[in-house]
């Protein structure tokens, strides 16, 4: 079992968290107001650190998961970072979404310093990171990606190298593109189908099992019908990372018309007093149009 230090416990972070724990593996958590890495370790075990230099010391594993590319940086670098406590050959796992171009700076800082960097962003939202069934899509060198799935494990149903550092964060943002189109598509049917005077549950009963269906349909159609929108991931942290796809595909060429559409949707959303609802709540636009 592996020495593992774990930076950030968020929805998604806490359970990943205890997951590792749980797998038997010797676990410091940090997190930037301490009191609830004190509710972890007194949940779960193991214990916390005050800063991410002080967790990383000693650890085969630093594995992360916070907000964005300052967040990131933040627990990374300096004198409190966790570069600064942790020792050649040990390996920094990066669940956080954030840019290619965060991830590529911190692979190059790792790397002078003996330290190998994974990027590995994860799908499956606040239920994934519950029940231990993310998907994991990782960038990085292959050495550090073979030393670092066994490990991942405790919180995947899937985990693979999809190429070389950022290749993980780029698909992410495919994941979040194609997220998009299908949460707009499914709000838009709901819509369609209630304006119709249809049952909407009756309709998804027959329409999921042909090629309609999705996760997002299987999993959102009745909350969204409920108007119930505390099911996991935020309307904030959705911009932020379509915000990101926006970007990397002006510096690409890519063309995504629909995911720069749905973008601003979801700024309706936020003006709507929506910014954490989650990412289904993109219906309640379209009823407020009514």
């Amino acid at each position: 079992m592996a020495k593992i230090a774990f930076l950030g416990l968020g929805v998604m972070g806490y359970p990943m968290a205890g997951h590792l724990k749980n797998a038997g593996h010797d676990v410091t958590v940090y997190n930037r107001t301490a009191t609830k890495a004190e509710a972890w370790t007194k949940e779960h075990g193991g214990s916390f650190a005050l800063s991410p230099r002080e967790a990383a010391q000693g650890c085969d594993f630093v594995m992360a998961c916070v907000g964005n590319d300052d967040d990131l940086r933040e627990v990374c670098l300096g004198d409190e970072g966790a570069f600064a406590g942790m020792i050649a050959g040990s390996i920094f796992v990066d669940h956080t979404t954030v840019s290619a171009k965060v991830t590529s700076e911190l692979f190059d800082i790792g790397k002078a310093q003996g330290i190998s960097f994974v990027d590995a962003p994860i799908s499956g939202g606040q239920a994934g990171a519950e029940n231990g069934v993310l998907s994991v899509m990782c960038g990085g060198d292959t050495s550090a990606y073979e030393a670092a799935e066994p490990v991942i494990n405790a919180y995947a149903r899937i985990c693979r190298r999809i190429g070389e550092s950022g290749a993980g964060q780029m698909t992410k943002m495919c994941n979040q593109i194609a997220i998009a189109g299908l949460v707009q598509g499914l709000s838009e049917a709901l819509h369609f189908a209630d304006k119709a005077g249809l049952d909407g549950r009756a309709v998804v009963e027959v329409i999921s099992q042909g090629a309609a269906g999705s996760w997002q349909m299987s999993n959102r159609y009745e909350t969204m019908i409920d108007d119930h929108f505390d099911h996991g991931f935020a309307v904030d942290w959705m911009r932020k990372d379509l915000g990101i796809c926006l970007d990397t595909a002006n510096e690409t060429g890519a063309s995504l018309p629909v995911t720069a559409l749905v973008d601003q949707f979801y700024k309706d959303v936020q003006k709507m007093g929506g910014g954490r609802w989650d990412t289904s709540s993109l219906i309640q636009r379209l009823r407020k149009l009514d």
